[in-house]
C-alpha cells in the first residue's frame, strides 16, 4: 500500500527533512525514473573527432545496485536560479566497452567501490518536475516527525509501506519566512572564491595521496584524482541549429539572480587566477634570469622560479576587480603582508597554510609533500565554508525571488534599469545579458536578474540525421 501526503509546509522546507534525514529512508528509483522527465541538453559520453563522429570512450560502467530502490540523494540548490537538483549515489563496477571485461584494478586501488551520481532536476526555474516521490523510512522517529509535517496520513510506523510525497501540491516557499542579510557578504564571499581559485591553481596536478604516475593511470581510466569516475562527455548533436531546426534541442527564459556591489556587479567578473597571475606578474628562473612568456601558479612548485609584479603601461585600465584581487595575489605572493590570506584560512580552519606560506616569506625551505597536503586541506575547507554561506545566505534568498518573481518582504528596493544602475556607479560592467537586466540595490549590495536562453533536448523526432 502506497500513503499520499496531505501537507502544506513548503518543498524547500520538505528537502531539508529529507537530506536531515536521508539516511533513514530509501526511495523508489524505478518510479522516479519513470516520472522524470529531462531539462538540460542531453550528453554523450565521448569526444568527438575533427569529422564530428563520436569516440566512446574504452571502459563503460555496469551499475550493481539493480533493485528497486536507492539511498535518498543529497540535494543541491542553484546558485543563481530556482533549481533544485537531487543527486542519487549509484554503485557500479568498470568494465571494458569492448569484451565487458571487470576492472579490478587501477594504480594500486582495488575497484570494487566506485560511485556515480544521476542528477534529477526536482525544480527548474521555480516549476516543479517531479510531481511525487516514493520512500520507506527505517526509523520512527523520521516517521513520526514526517506525520507531524502533514507529509504522512498513516497513523501507525510500518517499515514495510511505502509513502508518496506529492511534491507539484507543495508551495516552493513560504511567503512569511525571513531570510538573512544578503549585505557585505558579496565582498566576503569574493575573496575567499579569489583565495580558492589560487590554490586549485596550483592542486591542478597535484595530489596529497597519489604520486603522478597513479595520477596518470586513474585519468586513463576516468578516474579523477579524488577517484571519482569522470568520464568526457560531449553534446548529442554536432550542429547547435541543425538540432533546433529539427526538433532534437528546444529553447526556454531562464532567469539567472546574482548579488554583487557598487563597483563590482557579480563574481562572474572575477578572473580565474592563472589569468590574473599572467595579467599582473612575470614568472622568471631565479638562476638563470629567464622570464617566461605566460605565468601560470604551476610553476611554483619547481624550485627556481619566482614571480614578480609586472610594470604596467598607461594603457592599462585598472578596474575593480583588479583592486580587489590583487592585495590577495600580493599577499599570498610575499609581495605585501597585508593579513588578508592568513585571516581567511585561519577563519576556515586552514592555519596549516597560512603558516607554510609565512615560512616561504621568511625564506624559510618548506616540505613539497607537507604543502601539497596544506593546500589540499584549505581547498575543501574553503570550499565547504563558500558552500555553507550560500546555503544559509544566499541560495535561500535566490530562490524565493526566482520562484516568487519578488523581493522578501523585508527587502523594499526599487527597481533599476542597467541604464539607471550604470548612472549611478559608472565602474560597473555589463555583458549584453546584463545590460536587459532589472537591478535592486540592498544596502551595499546589488542584486541583478538577468533572463537568459536555456537549451533543453526533447524527444528524439523520427526520420531525422542527428
Amino acid at each position: 500500500m502506497t500513503y499520499k501526503t496531505g501537507a502544506q509546509i513548503s518543498l524547500l522546507e520538505l528537502i531539508k527533512i529529507l537530506e536531515e534525514h536521508r539516511n533513514s529512508i530509501i526511495i523508489n528509483f524505478k518510479h522516479l525514473q519513470e516520472n522524470y522527465q529531462r531539462q538540460g541538453i542531453k550528453r554523450l559520453k565521448g569526444v568527438r573527432d575533427t569529422n564530428g563522429d563520436l569516440i566512446e570512450p574504452w571502459l563503460k560502467t555496469h551499475y550493481i545496485d539493480t533493485g528497486e530502490y536507492v539511498d535518498m540523494g543529497t540535494f543541491e540548490l542553484n546558485r543563481n536560479t530556482a533549481t533544485i537538483n537531487m543527486l542519487i549515489k549509484r554503485r557500479v563496477r568498470l568494465v571494458t566497452a569492448e569484451d565487458k571485461t571487470p576492472i579490478i584494478e587501477v594504480a594500486g586501488l582495488l575497484t570494487n567501490d566506485l560511485y556515480t551520481f544521476n542528477n534529477y532536476t526536482v525544480v527548474s526555474d521555480g516549476e516543479v518536475n517531479i510531481e511525487s516521490i516514493r520512500i520507506k523510512i527505517s526509523a520512527k522517529k523520521v516517521f513520526n516527525l514526517l506525520r507531524a509535517r502533514g507529509l504522512i496520513i498513516a497513523e501507525k510506523f510500518d517499515f514495510r509501506l511505502e509513502y508518496e510525497i506529492q511534491l507539484d501540491k507543495l508551495p516552493l516557499v513560504t511567503f512569511d519566512a525571513h531570510y538573512k542579510s544578503v549585505d557585505g557578504v558579496f565582498y566576503e564571499l569574493a575573496q575567499m572564491k579569489v583565495l580558492v581559485s589560487i590554490i586549485r591553481a596550483h592542486l591542478k596536478q597535484k595530489s596529497d595521496v597519489y604520486v603522478p604516475d597513479q595520477l596518470d593511470e586513474l585519468q586513463k581510466h576516468y578516474l579523477s584524482k579524488n577517484v571519482y569516475l569522470n568520464f568526457p562527455t560531449t553534446n548529442e548533436y554536432t550542429d547547435i541549429n541543425i538540432a533546433l531546426a529539427t526538433g532534437l534541442i528546444d529553447t526556454r527564459t531562464s532567469y539567472k539572480i546574482d548579488i554583487g556591489s557598487r563597483d563590482i556587479l557579480n563574481f562572474s567578473k572575477l578572473m580565474s587566477a592563472n589569468k590574473f597571475l599572467d595579467r599582473m606578474y612575470r614568472a622568471y628562473d631565479s638562476e638563470t634570469g629567464e622570464v617566461f612568456q605566460k605565468a601560470i601558479f604551476e610553476m611554483a612548485w619547481e624550485e627556481n622560479i619566482r614571480f614578480r609584479r609586472k610594470s604596467h603601461k598607461a594603457r592599462m585600465k585598472i578596474t575593480a576587480v583588479d583592486n580587489l584581487m590583487a592585495p590577495i595575489f600580493d599577499d599570498f605572493l610575499g609581495f605585501e603582508g597585508n593579513g588578508i590570506v592568513s585571516t581567511i584560512l585561519n577563519k576556515v580552519g586552514a592555519g596549516a597554510l597560512a603558516s607554510i606560506l609565512e615560512d616561504k616569506r621568511k625564506g624559510i625551505t618548506v616540505n613539497k609533500e607537507e604543502t601539497v597536503t596544506a593546500f589540499t586541506t584549505a581547498n575543501t575547507k574553503l570550499g565547504h565554508h563558500i558552500e555553507r554561506v550560500y546555503r544559509e545566505n544566499i541560495s535561500p534568498f535566490i530562490f524565493y525571488i526566482g520562484s516568487t518573481g519578488i523581493l522578501p518582504d523585508e527587502i523594499d528596493a526599487k527597481a533599476l534599469s542597467a541604464i539607471e544602475l550604470a548612472a549611478k556607479y559608472p565602474n560597473l560592467q555589463f555583458s549584453e545579458d546584463e545590460k536587459k537586466g532589472t537591478f535592486f540595490e540592498v544596502g551595499d549590495t546589488i542584486i541583478g536578474v538577468y533572463a537568459k536562453t536555456e537549451y533543453y533536448s526533447t524527444k528524439i523526432p523520427t526520420n531525422v540525421d542527428t
